[in-house]
C-alpha cells in the first residue's frame, strides 16, 4: 500500500512541478520582473517537489523509485493534457 500511496504522491508532485512551469513560461511575456519570476517559481517548485519527495518516500528506497515514476508519469499528463503553443517543434 505504501509503494501505491509513494506512486501516486509522485505523480501529483509531477503535475504540480510541471503544471506550475507551464504557468511560469505564460506568465514570462507579462510580466514585469521575468527574472525575479523565474526565480521563485523554480526554487517554489524544487522546495515543494523535494519536501514532497521526502515526506513520500518515508526513508524507503523503493518509495523513492515509485515516488520518481509518478513524477514521470506527472510530467506525462501535464504534457498530454495542457495545450501546445503553435505547430509541431519536429525538425524535418
Amino acid at each position: 500500500m505504501n509503494f501505491f500511496f509513494a506512486l501516486l504522491g509522485g505523480v501529483s508532485i509531477g503535475i504540480f512541478f510541471y503544471g506550475g512551469l507551464w504557468l511560469t513560461v505564460r506568465a514570462l511575456m507579462t510580466t514585469r520582473h521575468p527574472i525575479l519570476l523565474t526565480f521563485s517559481s523554480f526554487w517554489g517548485r524544487t522546495l515543494v517537489a523535494l519536501a514532497g519527495f521526502l515526506f513520500f518516500m518515508g526513508g524507503v528506497w523503493q518509495n523513492a523509485i515509485a515516488c520518481l515514476v509518478g513524477f514521470g508519469l506527472g510530467r506525462l499528463i501535464v504534457s498530454t493534457f495542457l495545450p501546445r503553443a503553435g505547430g509541431s517543434t519536429r525538425c524535418t
